[in-house]
Formats: C-alpha cells, structure tokens, sequence
C-alpha cells in the first residue's frame, strides 16, 4: 500500500478542524504529520495522536500499523495501553470515593490496605497519590528477585506480597517525593474494598459511562481478547530502528492501577476535558486532582494527583506520560491555551513525550517560545547547564546512593551549584525547577585488585526482596550471579562500590574492616539490605 493512501486511510476529518480558515488549520496538521514520518507505513508499528481545542476534537490521525503479522493499521479508534497515563484515572477514583465520604485523603492507608507494614509514620492516602510516601517501587522489587516485570505474570496477590515484605523505606514517610507504581497498584485495591465494587465496575460505572469512554477497560486479566487492540513492539536489536525488524513487548501481567488502561486517544480526550470542565465530580473533584503535594519541608512539588502539574514553553502544561512493555503514551493540557493533546503508540523506540510536544507546538499558537522565556518561567534550563558545571568524574547522588558518570564540559541537564564541604572538599547541587536541591559527591575511580574482589565473595541475602544473590571472583572480574542463575559482571565505580544494569551494589564494612553488608541502590529502590546467609 502506498504511504500517500495509507496516510489518507488513518486520517479522521473532524468538525470544526479550520480554526481560522483552510490554511491556519491544514498547516498544523502537516507540522503532526511531519513529526510522525518515521512511525508511518506498512513496516512499522507506529502511534495515534488526538487534538483538542475548548473541548472539541480538531484532529484525530493514526500512523504505523497496529499488527506487523496481520497487517492491520493503526486507525484513531485502535486500542492502545496507557501506561502510567493511568495514574490520573486511579487517582479520580480514590477521590470521588473522598467525596463520596468513604474515607479522608489524610487517612491512614491501613484501614484498607492492613498488608502495610506499620512504619514510624503512618502513610495516608494522599501518600499513596503523591509519590510521598517512601515505598519501594513493587516492579523493581520484583527485579532484584531476578525476575523482572516482562518475565513473570505478576497478578494483584504478588503485589501485595511484595509490599508487605517491605519492612524498611526509601526514606521517611512524607519527606521526600520518589516515583512508585506501588502506590497506585495499592490504591485499586483500596477502592475495590472501600466501594465493594470490582475496580474495573466501578470505574466503568462512575468515570467510563458518564464521559462516554466506549473503548475504554483494563488489562485486569492480560489473557483477554481485545477486540481492535495495537500489538506492542519493540526493535529486534539494540540502539535505532533502521533494521525495520521488531519484536513483541506486551506486558503481561494483570496488576492495574498503576498502568493497565486500555484506551483510544478519542477517550482521552473525553477524559481530559473533564478535568477541565468536572463535569464528573464538581469543582472540589477538580480541585483535589490538581492539588499538588507538599513534603514534610513545606516545599510543594510538581505532582498532584495522578498528574504532573509543570509548564512547556513557559506556559502551563498538565501532564503524565506512560510506558508499560512496548506502549509508550502522553496525555497533555494546556489550560490557557485549552489544548489538549494524546498520544498512544505501540513502538516502544518512540518517544511519546517529544512527539506530543511537537503536536502541542503546532497548535499552541503565540504561545512563548524561546528557552530563555521557559527557563524564566520555570527555573529550568531544558537540556542546558547554567553556570557552573560539574567536572568530569564520578560522582554519588547522596539521596538515593546512585552514580552519576560527567563526561565531557557540557555537564547533565539541569543548574548546578557548587558549595565547599567541611574539609575544603567540592560537593555540587543539582537545583530542579520545582526547588528540589540533590547533592552529588566526587568519588574517586576504583581499581580494585584480584585480592580485593575476594572479599566480597559469597551468598548475599535480602529478605525483603525474598530473593538470594551470589557474587564471586574470577581473576580480575568481579561477578554477580541472580537467583535465576545468570551472571554479570560488576563494574568498579568507588571503593566497595559496584555497578550492574542500572544499580549501585555497595559493600558495607564494620569496624573490623571486614565486609558484612550489600546494599543495592537505583532509582525507585534507594537501599535495598542484603546480609551473608
């Protein structure tokens, strides 16, 4: 089929597109068109994409097919997965259930969930909707057991265990914001048992229905059949697409909450305008879903309730983005502009949040558009450095334990700051543009000899991942064996610290020097505990 006709077979002609005569309207249709070029054609999976403007659908286009085996293309109306777009419809439930009287935001998560474990603080609702409440990331958890999500099929009852062996936190209860899918697969359970409705009717009866989301439901079970539902995909190899050869990446699992909506961008739109309108809830719902969260500090941060609360360009800009297997997904409004753009894509190469951005570029008018407006706006700098920037070197997110590797003179996003620590040492301030201050520490490169290695040798336990590793030495070569017995090898970061796949395995020493402890840090799991057995 030629590109010209599949193109014109994907193109949805939607009332009221010329919104200032033929040429205003047909010009930001070519710019979406131009942005998803390399996503469109009979040899790749692609994307949906839906604009919005004062409630009323402008554009509804499609690219890409959604079966490469049955070479059936993506359309507007394909069924695509949400990913963490998700979150906000979690979210929307657990406060119509506030509203309802069922509970209170600021109540403790236990009365529902007893799996908790009690911590020094209780964690309440709002907790849970705000990334606030230190829980390890259950997925990641899962990871560290050696079967990482995408190589189980993990239900709701393995979430659940997971969560309640988690005896320690990332951090105290409130003091800090860190992004946890535990939280929201914790709050489906919630409003199951605080409703007494099965998650999925409830959302149908209370959110679906009223708001006409025909084609939307959950992945609650992942063995059912959806009718006109996009296959994920992701390249074959790594690195670009250019092969043109791709696999599949569906997520199979059926815990919901946290991800699992099966949607088209028709819905979301549907959905979205709502959290303009509260035309389902009323204005205190409206108010609640956008309330952003304040930490122990005081200091607020950028995420409400299922729903980053930022700006694009200088202007504001209410958002969420989304990723579960080969789905990538974004959901965008500007509410000056009354904006709304989604993208859904079964291409797990690409990237959903830069191509939504360039749609919303297309029809956000005279709206700023100059790094320097934006970074005035927001505080940020985009993917530029301001004044000073770290060396190149080595250094340890303080917070979190992580590494970060400084090459070249450009440095990571973001401004830094450098402060004199005590002793006359340099230790650098990554400022975020919603006031967060991280501080990263200059660590010397190990070279660790065939001696040292042997130290660490031995079986390493952790009993809240429930999950057993092994770590030997061979020569030089430090090795790291998983549960399912594969092994990889530990590259020397710092003294007794070591990296593999996106984590920082750190060895404790006590007094005696000798190595008692490993300590696995990454993003969402900040120190996960593990002992000789």
């Amino acid at each position: 089929m030629a590109r010209l006709a599949l193109r014109s077979l994907l193109t949805v002609p939607v009332a009221g597109a010329a919104l200032a005569g033929p040429a205003a309207a047909q010009a930001p249709a070519d710019r979406v068109d131009a942005a998803f070029a390399r996503l469109a054609g009979p040899a790749t999976p692609g994307c949906a994409v839906g604009v919005a403007r004062g409630g009323q659908p402008v554009l509804q286009r499609a690219y890409g097919m959604a079966d490469l085996e049955g070479d059936r293309p993506n359309t507007p109306e394909t069924v695509f997965e949400a990913g963490s777009v998700t979150k906000q419809v979690t979210a929307a439930a657990v406060v119509l259930l506030a509203l309802d009287g069922r509970f209170a935001l600021e109540d403790d998560a236990r009365r529902w969930l007893p799996e908790l474990p009690r911590y020094e603080r209780p964690i309440t609702i709002r907790h849970l909707l705000t990334h606030t409440s230190g829980l390890r990331d259950w997925g990641s958890v899962a990871a560290l057991t050696g079967w990482p999500r995408g190589t189980r099929a993990y239900a709701t009852p393995d979430m659940l265990a997971i969560v309640a062996r988690q005896r320690t936190l990332n951090y105290p209860v409130g003091d800090h914001y860190s992004y946890t899918n535990s939280g929201y697969s914790l709050l489906a359970v919630l409003v199951e048992r605080a409703s007494g409705m099965p998650f999925a009717e409830f959302t149908r009866t209370r959110l679906f229905a009223p708001l006409g989301m025909a084609s939307t439901q959950w992945r609650d079970d992942y063995t059912r059949i959806v009718k006109g539902r996009a296959i994920a995909y992701e390249p074959a190899a790594p690195g670009p697409a250019a092969s043109g050869a791709f696999r599949l990446d569906m997520p199979f699992e059926s815990v919901v909450g946290n991800g699992g909506l099966l949607t088209t961008v028709g819905d979301l739109l549907r959905w979205t305008q709502n959290l303009e309108t509260g035309a389902v809830g009323g204005p205190r719902f409206l108010a609640a879903m956008h309330r952003q969260a304040r930490l122990t500090s005081g200091r607020q941060i950028e995420y409400a309730s299922g729903l980053f609360v930022t700006s694009w360009r200088g202007i504001p800009e209410v958002s969420h983005s989304g990723s579960t297997g080969g789905y990538r997904a974004f959901l965008a409004r500007y509410p000056q502009q009354r904006v709304t753009v989604a993208v859904l894509c079964n291409a797990a190469h690409a990237n959903a949040t830069a191509l939504a951005h360039q749609v919303a570029d297309a029809y956000l008018g005279d709206a700023p558009t100059d790094v320097a407006t934006r970074a005035a706006a927001t505080g940020a700098t985009g993917g530029d450095t301001t004044g000073a920037v770290p060396p190149a070197g080595l250094y340890r997110d303080v917070r979190t334990g992580a590494a970060l590797r400084v090459a070249g003179t450009r440095g990571p996003a973001g401004r830094w700051v450098a402060q004199q620590a005590p002793g006359g040492r340099t230790t650098w301030l990554r400022l975020a543009a919603d006031g967060d201050t991280v501080r990263y520490e200059p660590m010397a490169p190990a070279t660790p000899t065939a001696r040292d290695l042997a130290a660490y040798a031995g079986r390493w336990r952790s009993e809240d991942a429930e999950a057993t590793w092994q770590v030997r030495a061979a020569g030089d070569t430090l090795l790291l064996r998983d549960p399912r017995g594969r092994e990889t090898p530990l590259v020397p970061a710092w003294r007794d610290a070591f990296t593999a796949a996106g984590t920082v395995w750190r060895f404790e020493r006590d007094a005696a020097g000798r190595v008692v402890r490993l300590v696995a840090s990454q993003d969402r799991v900040w120190a996960m505990p593990f002992t000789r057995s």
